[in-house]
């Protein structure tokens, strides 16, 4: 049965559908979950599995129960030789802990990229900043190189002392005074 079929059964042969008011909510049937609290549960399974403590654990968990399918008694074996459970086990531990790992390297790698564009923008701002004030520096020794010193001013008061008291001792000796 098509849709307009359908809308027409509901409503009659000239129903149309109103398109000026929000279509109701349909009930969605699925999983519903917290990407951030997954993402945080997944990075703790990974930092763990990464671990020399879970290699350990893991290591003694699969000796016991390689010991206990070997050695024990016939009663208290549940694995025989090709220890087919152990095997299942193992391989479902890998279908679950790949792509927790996947997803917690997806978000470091996430983390990585903002924190790269953090540097790069930083970077960017302090060689703008350095740039500027290299700029200012350069400005201030141009307008310095004009800036009369005190070394200047001495060399000047004492070239008109000179002249001064000079066309004074010129004055005395030729006998104009």
């Amino acid at each position: 049965m098509s849709r307009r079929s359908n809308i027409a059964d509901r409503f009659g042969p000239r129903a149309r559908i109103d398109l000026s008011k929000p279509r109701r909510r349909r009930i969605r049937f699925g999983v519903h979950y917290d990407p951030e609290r997954f993402g945080s549960f997944s990075e703790t399974i990974a930092r763990f599995i990464g671990t020399a403590r879970f290699l350990v654990f893991q290591s003694v968990f699969i000796g016991l129960w390689v010991l206990t399918n070997s050695l024990a008694p016939k009663s208290w074996r549940f694995d025989e030789y090709p220890m087919q459970f152990l095997t299942l086990i193992l391989s479902l531990q890998a279908a679950y802990a790949a792509p927790l790992i996947l997803l917690a390297q997806n978000r470091q790698a996430e983390r990585d990229r903002l924190s790269n564009e953090r540097d790069r923008d930083t970077a960017f701002r302090t060689q703008a900043d350095t740039e500027f004030l290299a700029r200012e520096l350069a400005s201030i020794r141009l307008a310095l190189s004009d800036v009369v010193t005190t070394e200047d001013l001495d060399r000047t008061f004492e070239r008109a002392f000179d002249r001064a008291f000079g066309r004074a001792a010129d004055r005395e000796r030729s006998g104009h005074d």
